[in-house]
């Protein structure tokens, strides 16, 4: 919708600036005048309304599923700095990767999985 917009307003603002150039010619009539502008008057407020950025009222939530390769058991989570208890709560993403807040010790740190062989 919106590259029809821009294509609809081009081609509206192309013919009304011939209009007003052709009105200034020798056989040129005001009426075109008239015309051209009200043209390429049209093409902008298209361009405009295409456009706008529209505000949204309500607020997005965005959802991010995780698959990890290995088995992962929460029950048994711990901080890897003072060996704290930590709970899926304490998990959240930066930058793409899962990363811990201990409530405990305070430290940050990114999830890493280590190999299984």
């Amino acid at each position: 919708m919106k590259i029809v917009g821009n294509i609809i307003a081009a081609i509206l603002i192309f013919f009304g600036v011939l209009f007003i150039w052709g009105a200034f010619s020798d056989t040129g009539q005001p009426s075109w005048l008239i015309v051209g502008v009200i043209s390429a008057g049209i093409g902008l407020g298209i361009v405009w309304f295409v456009n706008r950025k529209l505000v949204d009222p309500g607020e997005q939530k965005v959802t991010l599923d995780i698959d990890l390769s290995g088995d992962v058991d929460l029950e048994k989570f711990q901080c890897s700095n003072c060996g704290g208890n930590l709970s899926s709560e304490h998990v959240h993403m930066v930058a793409g990767a899962p990363t811990v807040d201990c409530p405990y010790c305070g430290v940050t740190y990114q999830i890493t999985e280590k190999p299984k062989w």
